[in-house]
């Protein structure tokens, strides 16, 4: 079965079995995290995670599924990565959603190629379970989605509110809700926001965004790209959001290096190729190797899993996306 966002926040409460989410929307991936954490804790469903680096971390995957806690009625199994199961995973994953119809096995997945969404494994799941894309490619998804955000907040827009609300923030949905955010904390006793009242919080928003820092990274600007970077952080940009970024942008070269046909299949916008190539051919493809590991560093350094200093690692990647290296440890 496959579910958009909307309808996937609809029916967290009931997922069993398996579960896909895949795309490059960062706002859509917290929201749908967020909300099974928040049910789980509320149905007392044991959490687990799992970081898939090699084809071999599955068998840990498969193996705790098979053995529920002493003190769990029933268990929710996060997989973050983007390799997927072996020939042997996918029969022990076939087992698993014939045979268990208590536990979820939650698998997280960035943006992935029309040959990859062919593949068994999606098949075997789509058959089966779910598969939930995490898009919003038209305007009206968009709006839809921002709809239940200031819901939330308590507010409404007008129609020409909501009209300048997407064109002045694009494609970029998590800097929108933060907009919905910010005129909701400005103007808290008005219901229906108008233009005049987004304009008002709005011009004098965060000189920089992501998406400025994505630009400064593929020109190998490294001075703008740590100033962007260093005012991100002062304007309180969640770590996790920057992370997100600099794992994009490294996981789109490394793509765009094995398929260099594929630029528009991989996600890249037409606008924004030539970028891509040209930093392709500034940066090492052996600087690749080390990607992987420095961003699952980075992602246990925030999460406080280490005793690494997340900007500084931050730091490194940036480097690393400019040509450069600052720390020989991931030279």
């Amino acid at each position: 079965m496959k579910l958009d966002y909307v309808q996937a926040l609809k029916r967290v409460n009931e997922a069993r079995g398996a579960w896909i989410i895949h795309g490059q929307e960062p706002l859509l991936e917290q929201n749908l995290l967020d909300t099974f954490r928040k049910a789980w804790q509320q149905q007392e469903v044991e959490r687990q995670r799992y970081d898939i680096s090699s084809v071999n971390d599955w068998k840990n995957v498969f193996n705790a599924l098979n053995s529920l806690s002493l003190f769990s009625q029933q268990l929710a199994i996060e997989v973050h990565g983007n390799i997927k199961p072996d020939a042997n995973g996918l029969k022990q994953l076939k087992s698993y959603i014939q045979h268990n119809e208590h536990n979820l096995l939650l698998i997280v997945l960035p943006k992935q190629d029309s040959s990859s969404l062919k593949s068994a494994f999606f098949q075997v799941v789509e058959a089966n379970g779910v598969v939930v894309p995490l898009t919003a490619t038209y305007p009206q998804d968009r709006q839809r989605i921002l709809s239940i955000e200031a819901d939330k907040l308590g507010i409404q827009l007008n129609n020409d509110a909501w009209q300048w609300l997407m064109q002045h923030h694009e494609h970029n949905l998590l800097a929108a809700k933060n907009s919905l955010m910010r005129v909701a904390d400005t103007f808290p006793d008005i219901k229906q926001i108008q233009i005049e009242q987004l304009y008002a919080c709005l011009q004098d928003q965060s000189r920089y965004t992501t998406y400025d820092l994505s630009d400064a990274l593929l020109t190998g600007n490294l001075a703008q790209s740590v100033k962007i970077y260093q005012y991100l952080l002062a304007a309180g940009e969640p770590d996790s959001l920057i992370l997100w970024t600099l794992s994009k942008e490294m996981r789109l070269l490394m793509q765009l290096f094995e398929q260099p046909q594929n630029a528009l299949q991989l996600g890249i916008w037409k606008t924004k190729v030539s970028l891509y190539q040209q930093a392709l051919r500034r940066l090492n493809p052996r600087q690749f190797l080390k990607w992987p590991e420095l961003l699952l560093t980075i992602d246990a350094a925030i999460k406080g899993m280490s005793k690494e200093n997340s900007e500084h690692l931050m730091l490194q990647a940036i480097s690393e996306l400019c040509g450069t290296t600052l720390f020989p440890s991931f030279s």
